[in-house]
Parts: structure tokens; C-alpha cells; sequence
């Protein structure tokens, strides 16, 4: 048996010295060393030798297993560095080419345009306030003041769900939540998404409103003025020129459409202006009473102005846009410009 592990650990060593990677190395772990390797095997004939014999061999064949892991571990390393070193030197990066550049993505145009209104709106002290896009009726037409037999409120121009709920035709309804459940003063803003049954060019089935509104004691279309000079002269430049002209809403009264002189002529006239030099912006005026009513206020007590506009008419003015449809189409080659 003496002879028997000798000759196993010659073998063992010569196997060793000749493997070249690490599956031959695993397999002649298991070949040698294993439950069912040769020394295990050798092993097994214990029971024929004498008490004073088997203390011996054991110790032999704990020598050899020894040795046999021993040499098995350096040459597991040894091979372990050769083949990571090949493995870098075929991966060597040159750092002498030039980068790769990452594209680094940016805010879509609306939504930088949503928040340089809100920003120019909350610097006024106005509260963003937002709400559902499904709505009720009342919400979205009666509390307003929009009549029964409205044209805003035929199917072929908004789109219902059930008699009494659609999705909202503008963000107004919001500032009804908000005086059902406020005192003045209020000072608000509700931006959001709105749906109506329009589709060209210049209009889109859904599209961005921002709708404002101030209630207190003593409001004034001066008031409304004021407000919305300095907002255009921040968003469009200080050099605009504004007018007001007047207007019919069922929710204000007086009403107003405002213009600002045309960003791509310069109020000379051109194609965008339709030779005018004007552009509308927006639709204002002073709160309708019987909207401030129907809600619980006084209306001798107090007024108010609202004012609303189309986001997507802002974008396209202040970036010169001639389609509606380039805003919600995701073509890189659009989107890449902003």
C-alpha cells in the first residue's frame, strides 16, 4: 500500500506539472483528491493491514494529499495570472483615441416652458394648484357660467364619459375647487393637460393650459393689466408691445383677448402675423359675478380677474414653431434643438 500512494503521488505530480489551464487542474483535483479519487481508493484496502501498520499509512497518505494540494495550489495561481494577463493584454484600451461622446438628454420644450410660467407666476406670489382631468360637468361648465346650450359643451367638441363627466375642456374648473373651499384672497395658478375634439396644425386634441386667477377686496382690470404686462415682458422681452382687446367669455366679464407684437417681424407684418404684426397670447378678464356666487362669495364684497393660455401656443411663439404636431411627434431631430 506504501508502494500503491507513492505511485499515486508520482503520477499526481507529473499530471500537475503538465496541466496548462484550470479545467485540467479542477479535473485532476477530483481525480486525486476526491471521494472517489485514487487515494480514497488506495485507502480503502486499510482493513487488511495491522494495527501497527494503519497509523503509519494514514499518515503517508496525509503527507501525500498535502503535497498533492500544495503543488495543485501554486499552479492554480500560476496559471490563474497567465490567463489574466492575456486576457488584459487583449483588452488593452488605447486611452490615445479619442472619446466616445454621451449624448446628454434635456427637458422637452414644454416643459421647460411649463416651468418658466410657473416660475414668472410664483415670483407674482401666485400658488400652483392642480386637478383632476376627468371632471364633472359642473365643474367644468355650470360653475363657470357656460350656459345649457353652449356650443363648448356639444359632443363633437368635448370628449364625455357619462352625461355628467369628461375630460376637462381647460384647467379652469380648478379654480372653482378652489374658492368652494378657500376665502380670499387667492392668487392661483392651475397648469395641466386638457382635451377637446380639435386636431391641425395649430391645434391638438390634448394639449397644456395655464389658468390664473386672483379674488381679494378692490380688484381692478388695472389690476389684470399689471399682472399680465409684466408676465409677457418676462417671458417674450421687455421690448413687446401689448394690447387688449376686448372680448366675450361666459365666465368674465369684462372680457379681453391679449396680443403681443409679432416675435418674428417685430410688429412689420409678415406671414406668422398674418401681415397684422400682432399675435394672440391669451384670453382675460374680470371674474363673471355669478361665478363668485355660485361658489359663496359676496360679489359686492368681492371681484376678482382670471386669465388662461394654451402652453403649446406659448412654445410656439417664443420658439418660433409652425406645427403643433412637432411638440408631441418625439423627432430627435426637433427635440435636439432645444
Amino acid at each position: 500500500m506504501r508502494e500503491q500512494l507513492q505511485q499515486v503521488k508520482q503520477e499526481a505530480l507529473i499530471a500537475l506539472t503538465a496541466a496548462d489551464n484550470l479545467n485540467q487542474l479542477n479535473e485532476l483535483r477530483v481525480k486525486y483528491l476526491g471521494k472517489k479519487g485514487s487515494i480514497t481508493e488506495v485507502l480503502r484496502g486499510m482493513g487488511k493491514l495491522s494495527a501497527e501498520e494503519r497509523p503509519l499509512i494514514g499518515q503517508l497518505a496525509n503527507e501525500i494529499r498535502d503535497e498533492i494540494e500544495s503543488v495543485l495550489a501554486d499552479k492554480t495561481q500560476s496559471i490563474s495570472q497567465a490567463e489574466k494577463a492575456k486576457k488584459l493584454a487583449e483588452e488593452t484600451v488605447d486611452i490615445t483615441l479619442p472619446g466616445k461622446k454621451i449624448a446628454l438628454g434635456s427637458k422637452h420644450p414644454l416643459t421647460q416652458v411649463i416651468n418658466d410660467l410657473e416660475e414668472i407666476f410664483i415670483s407674482m406670489g401666485f400658488q400652483v394648484v392642480r386637478g383632476p382631468e376627468i371632471e364633472k360637468d359642473y365643474y367644468n361648465f355650470e360653475g363657470l357660467n357656460i350656459p345649457k346650450d353652449h356650443p363648448a359643451r356639444d359632443t363633437q367638441d368635448s370628449f364625455y364619459i357619462t352625461p355628467d363627466i369628461l375630460l376637462r375642456t381647460q384647467t379652469s374648473p380648478v379654480q372653482v375647487r378652489v374658492m368652494e373651499n378657500n376665502k380670499p384672497p387667492i392668487r392661483m395658478i392651475a397648469p395641466g393637460k386638457v382635451y377637446r375634439r380639435d386636431a391641425d396644425v395649430t391645434h391638438s386634441p390634448m394639449f397644456h393650459q395655464i389658468e390664473g386667477l386672483v379674488v381679494d377686496e378692490n380688484i381692478s382690470f388695472s389690476h389684470l393689466k399689471g399682472v399680465l404686462i409684466g408676465f409677457i415682458q418676462k417671458m417674450f422681452g421687455a421690448d413687446r408691445k401689448i394690447r387688449f382687446r376686448p372680448h366675450y367669455f361666459p365666465f368674465t366679464e369684462p372680457s379681453a383677448e391679449v396680443d403681443v407684437s409679432c416675435i418674428i417681424c417685430g410688429g412689420e407684418g409678415c406671414r406668422i402675423c398674418s401681415q397684422t404684426g400682432w399675435l394672440e397670447v391669451l384670453g382675460a378678464g374680470l371674474v363673471h359675478p355669478r361665478v363668485l356666487e355660485m361658489v359663496g362669495y359676496d360679489s359686492e364684497k368681492y371681484s376678482g380677474f382670471a386669465f388662461g393660455m394654451g402652453v403649446e401656443r406659448i412654445a410656439m411663439l417664443k420658439y418660433s414653431i409652425d406645427d403643433i404636431r412637432l411638440l408631441f411627434e418625439n423627432d430627435m431631430r426637433f427635440l435636439q434643438q432645444f
